[in-house]
């Protein structure tokens, strides 16, 4: 690694005392710790899971940093009869051991990011912590703690944390120019971290809107992946503001112009709600040619990008005096399954703003078309259009009759309905285009 490059940091330990700490220590872990110290490797516990302990927050998932390299560990697990699994991070210095056919250990060797293309790294390996530390994003992530549960900070990590303030480690332009995506990640701690009180460092914001661009590198899978999360996470619409006066939306996808004061609107009616991340994003589109552009780039999957297009078809659309009629109509003409038009209905009226009319409406008893396909092939309706145009004027005028028509009343509307096509055939609506991605 570049020898000239001056390392930052000012190394500050501390005990720490909690029982979350005592929880963590699976007779699994004490084996992988006992391991590593006979074998004189240092061992800790690296970035997120110091991050949550310090918030009295029980980890999901522990990373682990050490100073052996992935050859010493595969000797030492090899020696040791521990069998190792997914080799894939190996040339990024993880090794993964899997203890006692229980429970799996990610451990990454102590490295320095030598040369960076801003989304990928070729790395050397270290064994020096604070080095190590120097290539992380936040200070609120470059935190080890050891066994003793004794707190490394060399960047103030977690007086960040008490005062929670996000920062990234040294110089905002360096760091982010190392790997785009954090950008995204900036903001996503932000919202996951930050207080009402906190604000952005002007010289963070500065070197994101100079760098905005980078994130074209970024690939749109894991753009989304942050995005979604920013999206339902705390301060969303200021931090959807702010990404915009950075220029860091047009990046994902999203257009020139967002409507901020419809997602504003939006974030504020689903707060504290069950609701889907698509309500949301849809919120800051105008039409559904904005819904095509973005999931080009972010590569949202077909539910996702099935309930935004719903909802921006459907969302200005006047429901009339019964409220409740134009939601059970929306469910009969909408072609699809079932429980998929359902759900996307519930979603339109959360994004509506209408809690009364979505609790009535989930209340409804959907009915069944007493009439199948199969019932209008014994009376000999020929398939093809006509087919299609019959069944469907069976269920328009099983529809307007409030689902009150029987099976027996419906039947013997079908000769007239099928005369009356056969005179006057209607018109094929062209198929649309296929937009979307193969």
């Amino acid at each position: 690694y570049p020898l000239s490059r001056k390392w930052r940091g000012n190394l500050k330990t501390m005990s720490l005392q909690s029982p979350i700490l005592d929880s963590l220590m699976t007779p699994e872990m004490k084996k992988l710790c006992d391991l590593f110290e006979k074998y004189n490797y240092e061992l800790r516990i690296a970035g997120g899971a110091v991050r949550d302990v310090l918030m009295n927050k029980t980890p999901h998932d522990i990373d682990f940093a050490t100073t052996a390299t992935p050859s010493q560990m595969k000797d030492m697990f090899t020696k040791e009869g521990i069998r190792m699994i997914n080799m894939n991070g190996e040339k990024h210095g993880t090794i993964t051991a899997r203890i006692d056919d229980k429970e799996n250990f990610e451990v990454t060797t102590l490295r320095i990011d030598v040369v960076t293309d801003g989304r990928r790294a070729e790395v050397a390996f270290t064994t020096d912590w604070k080095i190590d530390a120097n290539r992380r994003d936040l200070t609120i992530n470059a935190m080890f703690l050891d066994f003793q549960w004794t707190l490394y900070d060399y960047f103030n990590g977690k007086e960040d944390l008490e005062n929670r303030r996000i920062r990234f480690v040294g110089n905002p332009n360096e760091r982010i120019q190392e790997d785009y995506l954090r950008i995204m990640r900036y903001f996503r701690f932000f919202g996951r971290i930050a207080d009402p009180n906190t604000v952005h460092e002007k010289e963070t914001l500065e070197a994101i809107k100079q760098n905005a661009n980078g994130l074209q590198m970024v690939s749109g899978e894991r753009l989304w992946m942050e995005l979604s999360k920013i999206i339902v996470g705390n301060f969303a619409s200021s931090l959807m503001e702010t990404m915009v006066l950075c220029g860091v939306h047009i990046y994902l996808g999203f257009p020139d112009q967002c409507n901020l004061e419809e997602f504003k609107r939006v974030c504020e009616v689903t707060e504290g709600k069950p609701y889907h991340v698509m309500s949301r994003v849809v919120a800051l589109l105008s039409t559904d040619d904005q819904l095509y552009e973005l999931d080009k780039r972010l590569k949202l999957s077909n539910d996702e990008f099935d309930i935004g297009i719903f909802v921006i078809h459907n969302r200005d659309t006047p429901m009339g005096d019964d409220k409740l009629k134009f939601c059970k109509y929306l469910f009969i003409d909408t072609t699809g399954k079932d429980k998929k038009t359902f759900e996307n209905i519930c979603e339109l009226l959360r994004y509506r703003n209408e809690p009364d009319l979505l609790e009535e409406f989930r209340k409804w008893p959907i009915p069944t078309l007493p009439v199948t396909g199969s019932d209008l092939v014994k009376m000999n309706i020929p398939k093809g259009p006509l087919f299609k145009q019959t069944f469907d004027e069976v269920r328009q005028r099983w529809k307007f009759s409030d689902f009150t028509l029987t099976k027996e009343d419906l039947l013997d509307m079908v000769p007239q309905i099928s005369e009356d096509l056969k005179l006057n055939p209607r018109k094929q609506s062209p198929k649309p285009k296929r937009k979307r991605r193969s």
